[in-house]
């Protein structure tokens, strides 16, 4: 299985928001437009550090630890109404998919709950 960067994305930053994931061309509604590795680091090493984090805006919940996806993978940006989802897709890969067609120039979201209709709150205010 490959692992390479794709064409399809670009990182851009969004005044009053920071970075987040564009797509540079179409990319057609179920297309898996990157794969990447994670690094799985002890959950207490995270969320348990008492100076603070930076690391902790960027990792996924992974069987009881946390992950950081490589890629663009943690740099997605959440939203209730995501164009695109992630699925574990091998040891230590997540996958993205588009949810539906995404246009040139569209951020690229992600329901950070881990399903598109999940509506759980977030820790942050929600810009979207």
């Amino acid at each position: 299985m490959s692992l390479t960067q794709s064409i399809l994305l670009e990182v851009k930053n969004i005044k009053g928001k920071g970075r987040g994931v564009f797509a540079r061309t179409l990319i057609p509604k179920g297309t898996i437009f990157e794969r990447v590795p994670l690094l799985v680091i002890p959950a207490k090493e995270i969320l348990e550090c008492d100076h603070g984090t930076l690391l902790l805006g960027y990792v996924f919940e992974y069987k009881k630890q946390v992950a950081l996806a490589l890629g663009y993978g943690s740099l997605y940006n959440h939203s209730y109404n995501p164009n695109a989802r992630y699925d574990d897709a091998g040891r230590q890969i997540k996958e993205f998919s588009a949810l539906r067609d995404i246009h040139p120039g569209e951020e690229i979201t992600i329901n950070y709950n881990g399903a598109e209709d999940v509506m759980d709150p977030v820790e942050f205010p929600v810009l979207e």
